[in-house]
């Protein structure tokens, strides 16, 4: 917004708020940041802040509001969280020895990528910041959290690879240095995704270590300092604790594409989109935030390295068989504080006091944790604790130097144990000892003038005083005090006495907090040095938390070691769906059974809606993915191979990103699996065709299942109402009919949720619908229907009667004899060795006779 305001205050705004276009800009006033003009309007919408003018008088006063510095961060996080960047503007000079106006500059911008502190609930979720690039034909893509220092890239072959990645991440921001897509950005845009520019790429020392691997590629190199050009950008400050860039193919992991990960509820609820409900929310007996987020990266990137895989079972095996040991490691676990943050704040500089003392009782758990496993005399439990190595120096430093009741702020002063510095001390010793001689000064001024409640004050304004009360002013002795300030109900007074102590009292208390802060920077300063170590130490804490976790549930919920399968062949007896069997109850559970073997590479799975198909599917899945991340599986026994990639079409829904109906969704993700799956991968079809025709759906769910069956070869479970489609285990020997049973019990459907072999009996939609609580009255006309739609002999359904024939709505419906000739007719006609022509004339010759 243009302004005529002139004055040297705004002025320096206007040319800082400039430079950040696109930012919220919090000026710093005082006590208070301020908002201006269009970021003050908007921002007091927004922030419901009162919204009030700079220079109310003038012509053209400007639009202003602003929030207290100390409560700042509540409305930071709240437009952060909305996908706005916000600039801090800070005074960069002493305002006493400035000339003019205070300096000020941009010390941060914080945007939804580089959001550092998330609070609690976040505490277990990490918040990635994507930088991508496209190099010929190849997509790069980096990300990094700067809370815990991760840092990793890869490289893509399509763009839907590339889109696929980012949601998988569930990234908030991502950043770009050129024109890209227009399609991929607007896909972002509608997922609320941050896109943002960086055109100046920074080559600094850290950069150029971060990215010196032998194993990346010069475009990841080109993608990552994109990316940390962008967060050396707007962040400012401190980077030390990221960690050196690692190189990962998707390959590396269970390829899960972002909509098989919802359908499968994986980390999310799919109708909730909160933890509870999915698998994560199963799993998660983690006791420390650090083993939170790896757990769940361990669910959102199952492995394919069998090697891995046992090494992770191997170990759940050992703490299941040692209870005691893991009973203690989860106690010393729950005191251990997020340590990947708490470096996160050292790099940054914004860890304060208590932050320190949380580092050092982590660190203290270290020792215990390591005893712990170190009594289990186990190889592969040594394997991974061979890095668990105590730091004791850190710890001695803060036990010697920081107070264990230390105050948030870090400038107040008290954040320094005594004898960790002389002078400190000495400044310590002359504020008490200042302290006390006030206290025997008001005594002895009392006692010379007789009031009782002759008190010595102190504020920033006045410094220390003496208070008199007015009805006590007769009793003051003449000429004894300088009068310093009038107020209603007393009098001010000072001595020179006072004032000189009151200099030096002052003085000591200054220079005390000035040196506890420059100690204090000194100690930060002295722990980053071993920044690198602790996060090493952090990264086996995460390690050893998931592990307990799943030891936790496979015999909390009686899961069994999976065997693993060389042919392929899968052998899972009495498998469960663990969320569902969570929900329901073991007893309420009914487990079922999948037997996959080298000739059967289909499972054609008939059955009445709600009868269970979809989790039995469901099912298959979670178990293969539980393997994969090397946890134990809910079975009575399983034989499970390696899959490459999960592909799954479940439920009906439209695609929110591109405004595309249920089918044509349906068609794609179809697409997607013919497309990429490979002999080793799953796929799961639900319902494939019911988006469009009868026919038509029939026909390419038929088409699917040849083309899977004779070109793909996948482990393929693909559930269908089109009863017709189970004659193809007659010409497809890889194929095999099972059911979901159900039963009657006097026109009563029960549902027995057991999948046996062989096609079922019919479909039972009627039966639902009355559980639905559809009219009797249409139920009946409904069965009628379809008797006639499964009769031989009747070729014609009538449409349904209008209200005046209301009495006839179950009589049978009648065909009138020229009409029956004409269905035979048309039923014998030979299409493929007619003419065109000829079928003109022919069908001429029927409307002839119709009328």
């Amino acid at each position: 917004m243009a302004t005529k305001e002139t004055t040297p205050m705004m002025e320096q705004y206007q040319k800082i708020k400039d430079q950040y276009p696109d930012a919220f800009l919090f000026y710093r006033l005082g006590d208070f940041y301020e908002l201006f003009n269009d970021d003050a309007i908007k921002g007091s919408q927004i922030l419901e802040l009162t919204l009030t003018n700079r220079n109310r008088k003038s012509e053209n006063p400007i639009p202003m509001c602003g929030v207290p510095h100390k409560a700042a961060k509540s409305y930071i996080d709240t437009l952060v969280d909305l996908g706005y960047k916000v600039a801090l503007c800070e005074q960069v000079e002493d305002p006493k020895t400035a000339k003019g106006m205070v300096k000020r500059e941009v010390v941060q911008l914080i945007t939804p990528g580089t959001k550092f502190d998330s609070g609690l609930q976040e505490a277990k979720n990490n918040n990635y910041l994507v930088a991508m690039n496209r190099i010929n034909d190849q997509f790069n893509l980096a990300y990094v959290d700067l809370s815990t220092g991760e840092l990793k890239v890869t490289s893509l072959n399509s763009e839907n690879d590339l889109l696929n990645e980012v949601i998988n991440l569930q990234s908030k921001e991502v950043v770009i240095q050129t024109d890209f897509s227009e399609a991929i950005l607007n896909s972002f845009s509608k997922l609320n995704i941050l896109i943002s520019k960086q055109a100046e790429i920074v080559n600094t020392s850290l950069v150029n270590y971060l990215t010196q691997s032998e194993e990346l590629t010069g475009e990841q190199k080109s993608v990552l300092k994109l990316l940390l050009s962008y967060v050396s950008t707007t962040q400012k400050r401190s980077l030390e604790h990221i960690k050196a860039a690692v190189s990962y193919k998707i390959s590396d992991f269970l390829e899960i594409d972002y909509n098989s990960q919802a359908n499968l509820e994986l980390t999310k609820n799919i109708r909730t989109q909160k933890k509870s409900g999915s698998l994560l929310w199963l799993l998660d007996q983690t006791k420390t935030a650090m083993g939170g987020r790896k757990l769940k990266q361990w669910i959102e990137r199952p492995l394919v390295n069998s090697h891995k895989i046992d090494e992770r079972q191997k170990l759940i095996q050992i703490f299941l068989d040692n209870y005691f040991e893991r009973k203690q490691l989860q106690d010393e676990l729950v005191k251990v504080y997020d340590l990947e943050r708490l470096i996160g704040r050292i790099s940054f500089g914004s860890v304060n006091g208590r932050d320190l003392i949380q580092l050092k009782n982590s660190l203290n758990q270290v020792p215990k944790i390591k005893y712990i496993l170190d009594s289990l005399n186990n190889s592969t439990v040594n394997k991974l604790i061979q890095n668990f190595v105590p730091i004791d120096d850190v710890v001695e430093l803060i036990e010697k130097s920081i107070n264990e009741d230390a105050p948030i702020s870090v400038t107040d002063g008290n954040i320094i144990k005594p004898n960790y510095n002389q002078r400190l001390d000495e400044y310590r010793d002359a504020t008490a000892n200042g302290q006390k001689w006030l206290v025997e000064l008001e005594q002895k001024e009392r006692q010379l003038t007789g009031i009782n409640n002759l008190k010595i004050k102190y504020n920033k304004v006045f410094g220390y005083y003496i208070e008199v009360t007015k009805s006590n002013l007769d009793k003051v002795p003449e000429d004894r005090y300088q009068r310093k300030q009038t107020l209603t109900n007393a009098e001010r007074f000072s001595t020179d006495e006072l004032t000189n102590k009151e200099s030096l009292i002052l003085e000591a208390q200054e220079k005390s907090k000035d040196l506890e802060y420059q100690l204090f920077v000194e100690i930060r300063e002295s722990i980053k040095k071993s920044i690198k170590r602790i996060q090493l130490i952090a990264d086996i804490v995460a390690k050893i938390d998931v592990l307990q976790s799943l030891t936790e549930i496979s015999e909390e919920y009686k899961f069994i070691y999976p065997q693993r399968s060389i042919d392929h062949d899968v052998e899972i007896i009495d498998g469960r769906h663990p969320v569902v069997e969570k929900v329901l109850g073991h007893q309420k559970y009914v487990p079922n059974s999948i037997v996959m073997d080298n000739d059967t590479n289909i499972l054609l799975i008939t059955g009445p809606n709600m009868s269970g198909k979809s989790t039995y599917m469901r099912q298959f899945a979670l178990i293969v993915i539980l393997n994969q991340i090397g946890c134990f599986v809910p079975a009575k026994s399983a034989k499970l191979p390696i899959f490459d990639k999960i592909f799954t079409r479940i439920g009906a829904a439209d695609d929110l990103i591109s405004g595309e109906s249920t089918f044509m969704v349906e068609m794609k993700e179809a697409n997607n699996a013919l497309k990429n799956a490979t002999k080793d991968s799953l796929i799961l079809f639900d319902e494939i065709g019911r988006g469009t025709a009868t026919y038509d759906g029939m026909a390419l769910a038929q088409s699917i299942i040849e083309y899977d069956h004779d070109q793909i070869k996948a482990k393929t479970l693909f559930s269908t109402h089109y009863h017709e489609l189970t004659e193809l285990s007659n010409n497809l020997v890889n194929l095999k009919n099972v059911h979901v049973g159900a039963t009657e019990d006097n026109g009563e459907l029960i549902f027995l949720h057991n999948v046996t072999n062989g096609p079922a009996d019919k479909s039972y939609g009627i039966h639902v619908a009355k559980l639905a609580g559809l009219p009797d009255a249409l139920l009946t006309r409904a069965d009628k229907i379809l008797q006639n739609l499964e009769s031989d002999d009747k070729k014609v359904i009538p449409s349904i009667p209008d209200s005046s024939e209301q009495m006839e709505l179950l009589e049978d419906p009648v065909i009138s004899k020229p009409n029956s000739t004409i269905l035979d007719e048309l039923s014998n006609l030979d299409l493929m060795s007619k003419t065109p022509m000829q079928i003109m004339n022919q069908v001429y010759k029927w409307q002839q006779k119709l009328k």
